[in-house]
């Protein structure tokens, strides 16, 4: 048995132990958009152009990310909403991002993994860039936009009188708590995931200009600025859906199935 099969099991039993049912499902979810991340990769590898399957897959693997979470149908009708909409604006920003930051392909400090390697693959290499760039701040969008829905109808359900202005006023400091930490966790993740390459380049003594430049490290941090405005517009998204939805069905918005 290797590590990694052992540490399937033991999330596998982690998910069982913590969440029981709903822990079997979040493990079937991460299942299921591991065989969409593999047909996404096989069909860009077939030739499909990127730009067209890249939201069509990225949609389908919010879907299974969000509805199969637990929560009240209604909060998973707005988280999926406000994800989709801010999923369109990061694939718009990174097309840009791609087109004027010239971001892909490898560098020098890819030579020893591609020594003996062909680069004749047939794949345009900008595309792929987009798609790295669009896949990983999917988690981030969903995971932000169900956690601020979720909060605020938590505060309908406990302030059944509550005014709008009171409602938008929650929905700010709700915002403002998760927008912070869920920044720092993609700051971090980023950082711990390249000390390796900070590090070559503080040993090998590269110039500010160097640094500032270096493919590998900018690309990481535009994938990351990317995340972090996902997250941003999917909380702003998120509040604005709920704050609507209250404002046009006032209690309504918690149906007898959310209850």
């Amino acid at each position: 048995m290797n590590a990694i099969l052992l540490l399937i099991i033991l999330l596998l039993l982690s998910l069982l132990f913590v969440g029981g049912k709903q822990g079997l499902m979040t493990f079937f979810g991460l299942f299921l958009n591991c065989i969409l991340i593999f047909i996404l990769i096989t069909l860009v590898n077939w030739g499909f152009t990127p730009l067209v399957v890249l939201p069509i897959m990225a949609i389908l693997i919010l879907s299974v990310a969000i509805y199969l979470s637990a929560g009240r149908p209604r909060v998973l009708q707005i988280t999926w909403q406000s994800s989709v909409i801010v999923l369109v604006l990061i694939l718009i920003l990174a097309v840009l991002a791609q087109h004027f930051g010239h971001l892909q392909g490898y560098t020098l400090e890819n030579s020893d993994e591609l020594e003996g390697l062909s680069l004749s693959v047939g794949i345009d290499f900008s595309n792929l860039a987009i798609i790295v760039m669009v896949m990983s701040a999917l988690g981030a969008i969903a995971e932000a936009a169900m956690a601020v829905t979720a909060d605020l109808f938590e505060v309908v359900e406990r302030t059944p009188n509550i005014s709008a202005a009171n409602l938008q006023a929650q929905g700010k400091v709700i915002g403002e708590q998760i927008l912070g930490t869920a920044i720092n966790t993609l700051f971090f993740g980023m950082l711990g995931a390249n000390i390796p390459l900070l590090v070559w380049f503080f040993r090998l003594h590269y110039s500010f200009s160097e640094f500032m430049n270096g493919k590998l490290l900018i690309f990481e941090v535009v994938t990351m600025l990317l995340g972090m405005i996902g997250i941003l517009c999917s909380i702003t998204i998120a509040i604005f859906l709920v704050e609507h939805a209250f404002h046009r069905e006032g209690r309504g918005i918690l149906n007898e199935s959310d209850l």
